[in-house]
């Protein structure tokens, strides 16, 4: 395993201080109620083109020190209580850090778990509450590569919020003269309530070290086939890439299951939602609810089966919420939180984690020396774990997998996952 140093390490303060009517960023409900997680997010550029390659980190920091002037709360402290975030503009953590290999030696891995090593040792879906709400590490491989990782608090951004940041980041690294307008207003549509005492209740992740990582690619093509079987087989219209690619990885996932056990599980796949809109999109803060989706028999389990289910839960969902007030959004999320909970707590159903940062052009990131080869995330501490991201080029979907060691080997055998999805890079026997 390829080992890293840390050549220096420092706070990035803001360009501009926050003013002292900002100080305190008052936390949403929604926010409240979190993971108060590091969510790790990596970057990696093979080639740096010559006027770059000694000015790298000087136009990061350069840039991320303005583009926190808009960013304040990620400069700042979250309180014990999480009800709000003391902008003090500490600043972000910022690394320098030396690996001791070529970039391909990561990249040519099977398992993704191999790009742990450029994020802070640690910090990745940790919690956020005593370490800086950013943390950024500057990668240097051996070959001339780097890698940019930013590990960002979930308890004050949801996913959409990081890709808009990073975005907003790299544009002010292109041209520093970019003026982006986030709005930190999430409190006024998702208030905390007058008398909260959730933060004990917060709930923690740890990473298994008995979890392991792959990525897989649905090629545009492979989306189409995918789309016109479940078309024809089920009254479903017009299903998304993400519908078809969830029905075909919770499938192998329950092959696998019965694989081991040799009966089936009922099963539960958890989708998270994004509220944008009702919520305005330059609206800053978690505003995200989720889809609960279940399966008691083999049949309801079936592609096209489970694609339907899958659709009119999100319409349904879509439905209950189009015509509630924004400050009931949290108190309903948090019910079907609990429903999930339950259902877990038994034991009875196998459990799948669900998320998108599809259509965030998180897969086109450009600080200036180009669009990276591959962006991909941190190994996820919760097994039977899908994100699934834009590929680099086309219309394809990649899907990071986070299983036990013993179920992805049996899942990456799967014949009817590699009829439509191919490993981002392949097992070396």
């Amino acid at each position: 395993m390829a080992s890293s140093t840390i050549i220096s390490r420092k706070m990035i303060k803001l360009l501009s201080p926050t003013p002292s009517s900002l100080r305190q960023h008052k936390l949403s409900f929604m926010d409240h109620i979190n993971f108060p997680i590091h969510t790790p997010f990596a970057f990696f550029y093979p080639k740096i083109p010559q006027n770059y390659s000694n000015k790298i980190s000087q136009i990061l920091e350069n840039s991320l020190s303005k583009v926190l002037s808009s960013y304040y709360p990620l400069a700042g402290k979250i309180n014990n209580n999480y009800t709000y975030v003391d902008c003090n503009d500490t600043g972000a953590e910022y690394l320098n850090v030396r690996i001791d290999c070529p970039m391909s030696q990561i990249l040519n891995h099977p398992y993704n778990d191999a790009v742990d090593v450029v994020f802070p040792q640690d910090l990745p879906w940790s919690s956020s509450l005593h370490r800086c709400p950013l943390v950024v590490q500057l990668s240097h491989f051996d070959c001339g590569g780097v890698a940019v990782s930013a590990c960002t608090s979930h308890t004050i951004f949801d996913g959409y919020c990081i890709s808009k940041f990073i975005n907003h980041w790299a544009s002010t690294a292109r041209n520093m003269d970019f003026k982006p307008s986030p709005q930190f207003n999430a409190s006024t549509f998702f208030p905390l309530p007058s008398e909260t005492n959730l933060s004990g209740a917060l709930p923690t992740t740890r990473p298994s070290k008995h979890h392991v990582s792959r990525m897989y690619n649905f090629s545009s093509s492979n989306l189409t086939r995918l789309k016109d079987i479940v078309t024809k087989e089920s009254h479903v219209k017009n299903p998304t890439r993400i519908e078809v690619a969830s029905a075909l990885v919770h499938k192998c996932g329950v092959s696998v299951s019965m694989e081991k056990s040799g009966m089936f599980k009922p099963t539960l796949m958890n989708h998270t939602m994004s509220l944008r809109p009702p919520i305005p999109l330059n609206t800053m803060g978690n505003a995200t609810s989720i889809i609960l989706t279940t399966t008691m028999t083999e049949d309801e389990a079936k592609l096209p089966n489970f694609a339907a289910k899958l659709q009119k839960n999100k319409q349904q969902l879509r439905d209950k919420l189009k015509d509630m007030k924004e400050d009931m959004m949290p108190l309903y999320t948090i019910e079907l939180g609990k429903n999930a909970m339950n259902i877990i707590e038994k034991d009875t159903h196998d459990v799948y984690l669900c998320s998108s940062m599809t259509n965030t052009g998180l897969h086109k990131i450009d600080f200036g020396w180009g669009e990276p080869v591959r962006v991909t995330l941190a190994t996820h501490p919760n097994k039977n774990n899908f994100i699934f991201m834009d590929e680099q080029s086309g219309d394809g979907l990649n899907v990071l997998i986070t299983m036990t060691k013993d179920e992805m080997l049996k899942f990456q055998s799967n014949k009817e996952l590699l009829e439509f999805a191919s490993p981002v890079v392949e097992s070396t026997k």
